[in-house]
Parts: C-alpha cells; structure tokens; sequence
C-alpha cells in the first residue's frame, strides 16, 4: 500500500491538511503540545504557514510530509519490532 494515495483518499484530495486535524488524527496531540514537541526536535516533521506571514497564518501539513512521517514512524516500529524478536532486518 502507498501512504501517500491512502492519505489523498482520506482527506480528499488536498495537497496541505490543517495542522489541528493532523494532531486530533494522527498525533493524539493538541496543536500546543505538537509545536513544543516539534520546537524540540521530538516531532521532525516540516509546518507550512499558509497565507501572510505572520503568527495568525493558518498552519497545515504537506500530504507528502505527513505520508514520508507516517513512512518513517512506520520503519522505526519495524525495526524495534525485529530486534525485539531477534529477527534479521536484512
């Protein structure tokens, strides 16, 4: 399965999801406690400020970048999984 069409279909299309939708979706986070964790380096995942430039821009998430997330989220679980089951990760 492709992350990338899987997230397409769900959010209908749109290129950029709505910060607050990706938290209550995928993090379980709200958006306060995501941009403390992000400030922190614990989230590495690129925000786009949409619209002006200030601090009142509405914030969203690119659809590759939620999908290259989830990817890499995806890998880590994996990786830990086979060592855990003292699997070869060849």
């Amino acid at each position: 399965m492709n992350t990338f069409f899987l997230l397409m279909a769900q959010y209908s299309g749109q290129a950029v999801i709505p910060i607050d939708t990706v938290c209550r979706d995928y993090l379980h986070l709200t958006v306060e406690k995501f941009k403390i964790k992000r400030l922190s380096g614990e989230i590495d995942i690129p925000v786009i400020r949409l619209g002006t430039p200030s601090q009142k821009a509405a914030l969203g998430i690119h659809l590759n970048d939620l999908a290259e997330y989830i990817d890499k989220q995806r890998n880590i679980a994996t990786t830990e999984q086979n060592k855990l089951m003292n699997r070869s990760t060849r």
